[in-house]
């Protein structure tokens, strides 16, 4: 194991390149995916170091119900200091899976006090989910899923905007259900309960999934004016408006990521649609080392996991 058994701690900072840079040169969609894609790799690898630590670190503690063969000296000897940090890993630990658990509690509580909130609203069909008007003068939209998903509009906001922003405002919540954006979203909120050196990639998933429904929204209604004049009118409305609650799903039009730049994105050329941005860019060369920081800590995991079950083999009496 060694001080391997450490890098995937760290190594999630070779991904903060990429959450800056991730907007040049790759499609949102790709943006997306691929910032949770590295977040989810390395919170496992972090979470599975954590465990290997706190394994090695207190299998010599009194009363202690692992094997008597796993606090062999062979085995502490596998981990510098193992007394001081596996007791730190197993506090981690459990501020981790406290955390995570915080997180997930709050995700479902919120979805089933909005499921009862619009339990007793007709439900009419829609592209890809329900609409649901709300009679509340605060200015508020947001897509909230399940089985099926409901777009939650109120009147507020639906009188604040045009006709023409409104099917735009439509289509982007519609957007984030039909590619169950909140998945992304809640992957990466419990990534960054893992480590806080990825909330980077948290902040750039939020953004980019917005992004992404706003790119939807804009070839939904087939002019990415209309789409940029509702999400800046919207965000006017809103500014004054308290926020509904339900963020942790899919987040107000105007509250998620920064207003001014999703605006400009909309007034510029269409992205493209590439999922890697090229090599001989800033981007690129920051998707590179987010790839090989991603990598090098599975590997490490992995060499860890794997030298640990060696030497507790080599120690365990037959």
């Amino acid at each position: 194991m060694g001080l391997f058994v450490f890098l995937p701690l760290v190594l999630p900072l070779t991904a903060v390149p990429i959450a800056r840079l991730t907007e040049q040169h790759l499609h949102p969609r790709g943006a997306t995916r691929l910032m949770t894609a590295i977040s989810a790799v390395m919170a496992v690898c972090s979470v599975l170091c954590l465990g290997l630590i706190g394994v090695v670190g207190t299998a010599q503690i009194p009363g202690n119900p692992l094997p008597d063969s796993w606090s062999d000296p062979e085995v502490r000897a596998a981990l510098p200091y193992h007394e001081t940090v596996g007791t730190a890993a197993m506090w981690l630990l459990a501020l981790v899976g406290l955390a995570c658990a915080r997180t997930v509690v709050r995700h479902l509580r919120v979805r089933a006090r909005a499921r009862r909130a619009l339990s007793g609203l007709p439900a009419g069909p829609a592209p890809a989910g329900d609409l649901a008007v709300l009679p509340d003068r605060s200015p508020y939209a947001y897509a909230l899923p399940g089985s099926p998903g409901r777009v939650v509009v109120s009147t507020g906001m639906l009188d604040g905007l045009a006709a023409d922003e409104r099917e735009a405002l439509l289509a982007h919540e519609r957007a984030h259900l039909r590619h169950r954006h909140h998945r992304y979203l809640l992957t990466t909120q419990l990534a960054a309960c893992v480590n806080p050196f990825l909330r980077p990639l948290q902040s750039a998933v939020a953004y980019s999934a917005e992004r992404w429904a706003d790119e939807d929204s804009a070839q939904a209604v087939g002019d990415r004016r209309i789409t940029a004049r509702a999400v800046a009118r919207a965000a006017l409305v809103s500014h004054a408006a308290p926020a509904p609650g339900f963020a942790a799903f899919a987040a107000p039009t105007a509250a998620a990521g920064p207003v001014p730049r999703r605006v400009a994105a909309l007034l510029g050329p269409v992205p493209t649609s590439r999922n890697w941005p090229p090599a001989k860019t800033p981007a690129g060369l920051a998707a590179m080392v987010a790839a090989v920081g991603t990598a090098a800590s599975a590997l490490c995991a992995l060499n860890a996991a794997v030298a640990l079950l060696l030497v507790l083999k080599a120690v365990t009496p037959l």
